[in-house]
């Protein structure tokens, strides 16, 4: 009996320390396990907090999306503040208040806005978003733009007609067809699946064509029937040129607000049909003040390598003489003026532009008469040429009217690359060599035929009308050039028409756009919390 008690009181002696071990460690477990869950809780609620912070921070490059969409030249946020901007993010600190549908402020998003080159559609747009009661923070940078008139090598609302001895880079699009005879790189689009061609643009006035085609009879240099078509779409979304009426009215009032004597102007209701006589280095009023106008009498501007222009008054012009000195009838105003810091110069007449020799700088030259019936005109007189052709140097020129190529602008005789470089928009009129003159409206303009007298076009071209460098006169007249092959022409008939990509995304200063902005790329950047 004695051994038995003993042996349950020593089983009893080791039943405690392990039922109380087995709690210790249930405890320890439990508390660990609520560790974990706490841990895990807090990391859930702090991954829902960045989560929304992101979120937060994408609404910021989206709400900017929206306001240079209604606004494509404010980078400052609708505000006046800062006057310079921080060296690597630009324009800010700009805050905003996240506010969700229920009408609660869940958070803020910080906008930094950095503009690119002068005349960019490309801003670099830094969004931070937070969320109310907390520092997590989450950063997007974005870059959005938006496309020009300039992204296209040659745009036109009419037909456009290639020849066999003229090339193109870049992207083609007709609002109503192309015929493509000639070499081209890039895209050719049309508006129409169909459409009928003049005798004028390619055709015979009666039979359909597809929206891009070519003549079945080229065979050189381009064979039509044996070349790749893979780059000729259509029908595409057509282009809106009614949205250049409004560009020029926004660089009327940009170049009023350049100088002090007419920025009040620039803030009137009715600023766009404002004809103020004062001239500034941004404003070139009227020649007369009693509104008359005269297709040859303007301003010549010459436009130096130092980033300056020259300006002369035209008072007459005889375009069968050569060259411009002799054609036009001038008078010296002003030499060395500086390009406003916008980088545009509004032009209330026509305006005659050449390089002299070459342009370095950015500027985009209008021409119109927008508070009267009559439309200005840009005549180019000679060689326009940048001094590089990296990007840093673009030229802008944007007509009431028609751009044309002067006869005289060109060499009389012999060898030679006849070169404009520009990005250049006619409103309601044309882009082209003239093949009548003005002084003899019935007689056809000079044209070269050598192999060895050649034009090269760098930039971008948009034509609400007609395009060309060369007219085919259908026989002898005036001052043509009789081919063998092609007839008798008016204008260079060895062109070159190459696209300027660096305009793609950085066209001249204030040049219209086609659309609206859009998200190009964007990146998170990583932060601390």
């Amino acid at each position: 009996m004695t051994s038995k008690r003993l042996l349950m009181k020593s089983e009893k002696g080791f039943i405690m320390p392990t039922i109380l071990s087995f709690i210790i460690a249930i405890a320890i477990i439990s508390g660990a396990a609520a560790n974990i869950i706490l841990s895990n809780l807090q990391l859930v609620g702090r991954n829902v907090i960045s989560q929304k912070a992101f979120n937060i921070s994408e609404a910021g490059v989206n709400y900017y999306l929206w306001h240079l969409s209604h606004n494509p030249t404010d980078f400052k946020d609708g505000k006046t503040t800062p006057t310079t901007p921080d060296a690597t993010l630009g324009y800010g600190p700009y805050v905003h208040d996240y506010i969700n549908s229920n009408n609660v402020v869940e958070g803020t998003f910080t906008l930094w806005i950095s503009p690119q080159s002068s005349g960019s559609t490309i801003a670099k747009i830094r969004s931070i978003g937070r969320v109310a009661n907390s520092t997590i923070t989450r950063t997007v940078d974005a870059q959005i733009g938006s496309p020009s008139f300039a992204s296209y090598g040659i745009v036109s609302d009419t037909a456009l007609w290639f020849g066999n001895t003229e090339s193109a880079t870049g992207p083609v699009h007709s609002n109503q067809g192309v015929r493509m005879d000639g070499a081209n790189s890039a895209d050719v689009t049309s508006a129409n699946s169909t459409y009928v061609p003049s005798s004028q643009i390619g055709g015979n006035g009666s039979t359909s064509r597809p929206g891009v085609w070519c003549d079945t009879s080229i065979t050189t240099p381009i064979n039509c029937n044996t070349r790749s078509k893979t780059d000729w779409r259509y029908p595409v979304p057509a282009v809106d040129f009614n949205q250049v009426t409004s560009s020029l009215c926004t660089i009327k009032k940009l170049a009023f607000k350049a100088d002090a004597s007419t920025t009040a102007l620039s803030t009137l209701a009715n600023a766009c049909t404002q004809t103020p006589t004062t001239r500034t280095a941004a404003y070139l009023p009227q020649r007369s003040s009693s509104g008359a106008y005269s297709l040859t009498r303007g301003y010549l501007i010459n436009l130096n390598p130092s980033g300056t222009y020259d300006l002369l008054n035209v008072n007459a012009e005889n375009d069968r003489l050569t060259p411009y000195t002799s054609a036009l009838t001038t008078a010296v105003v002003a030499s060395g003026i500086t390009i406003p810091a916008s980088g545009v110069i509004f032009a209330e007449d026509n305006v005659w532009v050449l390089s002299n020799p070459s342009y370095h700088g950015r500027v985009t030259i209008a021409a119109g008469r927008l508070a009267t019936n009559n439309n200005a005109e840009i005549v180019i007189a000679g060689n326009i040429k940048y001094t590089t052709k990296d990007g840093s140097d673009a030229i802008g020129l944007i007509s009431e009217n028609s751009i044309t190529i002067a006869p005289y602008a060109p060499p009389s005789t012999g060898a030679f690359n006849f070169e404009i470089d520009g990005a250049l928009i006619a409103q309601t009129g044309s882009v082209t060599y003239a093949g009548k003159y003005r002084t003899s409206a019935l007689r056809c303009t000079r044209g070269w035929v050598n192999s060895d007298q050649t034009f090269t076009f760098y930039g971008s071209v948009a034509s609400r009308q007609t395009w060309t460098w060369t007219w085919q006169t259908g026989g002898a007249c005036g001052d043509a050039v009789n081919d063998p092959v092609n007839g008798y022409i008016s204008g260079i008939e060895h062109n070159d028409s190459q696209y300027d990509y660096n305009l793609l995304y950085a066209p001249p200063p204030s040049y219209p756009t086609t659309s609206t902005y859009n998200v190009l790329s964007w990146r998170e950047v990583l932060t601390k919390p």
